[in-house]
């Protein structure tokens, strides 16, 4: 018999990957690997800041992974050593969660939940708020698709073209942020970058075109999902990881595809 608590877990994982799938193919043709783990780190100043003001979790996290997103693409539009600044941000932020809640004595937080992930324990609620943030930034990026493909290739083509590459750069960190913060029970805040990355890095080798890597990624994602917890079911291993490790494995068949092409 098919638990209900494995069905809220798959639908949650395969709506994360709605989005995780196309905004990772962006993080990879950007090279914007570390702005994904800074955004995912301040995740936690987020959860601090929520408990402290008893505010939504996921509000808290959306409006600090929002707020460190919008600094860091301002601070790379001006010119700033962005990998410099992405350092910065990322591990002051992490610091500043776990200070602030050694602050809050009459809260009890698990934050090892918040980062590495709890997708076995997520209710319809959080199926739900994936849901709709993942189709949330589904439309953002297919609305925004041409001018960000564009900007990505070339911003002074971009230019050349009508299309601000500053507003694109705006477009794609707020879909990080908003992400980030639908990952945050999921896989976590260490995690979700490797999510990010990996299912397009292992789409990438058979893609032909911007829309196929972003389908394939996807498809790498919902396989990973469904491969990590049956896994974790079988062997009892952390759910979140062991979706992450699924990626990677698909990651290696795809190099060894790679080499036989």
């Amino acid at each position: 018999m098919f638990d209900e608590f494995l069905l809220r877990a798959l639908l949650a994982g395969l709506g994360l990957v709605l989005a995780t799938g196309p905004l990772g193919s962006f993080v990879v043709w950007r090279k914007m690997a570390y702005f994904g783990d800074a955004t995912a780190h301040a995740a936690i100043l987020g959860v601090a800041l929520s408990f402290a003001f008893s505010l939504p979790v996921y509000a808290g996290i959306l409006a600090v992974a929002m707020a460190v997103a919008l600094i860091v693409s301002t601070l790379a539009g001006r010119g700033h050593q962005i990998d410099t600044a992405l350092g910065v941000m990322a591990h002051s932020a992490l610091a500043l969660g776990l200070v602030a809640v050694s602050f809050l004595p009459d809260v009890r937080v698990d934050l090892s939940a918040y980062l590495f992930g709890d997708i076995l324990s997520v209710g319809w609620s959080d199926v739900i708020w994936v849901w709709v943030g993942a189709l949330a930034v589904l439309a953002l990026l297919a609305w925004r698709w041409s001018g960000l493909i564009t900007a990505t290739v070339n911003e002074e083509l971009a230019q050349a073209s009508g299309v601000s590459p500053a507003r694109e750069r705006l477009a794609l960190t707020l879909a990080l942020a908003l992400t980030v913060a639908l990952s945050i029970k999921i896989v976590g805040a260490l995690l979700i970058a490797a999510l990010l990355i990996i299912p397009p890095a292992a789409a990438r080798s058979a893609a032909r075109t911007p829309e196929a890597m972003a389908v394939g990624a996807t498809l790498v994602g919902g396989i990973s999902v469904v491969a990590g917890l049956g896994a974790s079911l079988r062997f009892d291993t952390p759910a979140g990881p062991s979706i992450v490790v699924a990626a990677f494995g698909l990651f290696l068949l795809s190099l060894v595809r790679g080499r036989r092409l």
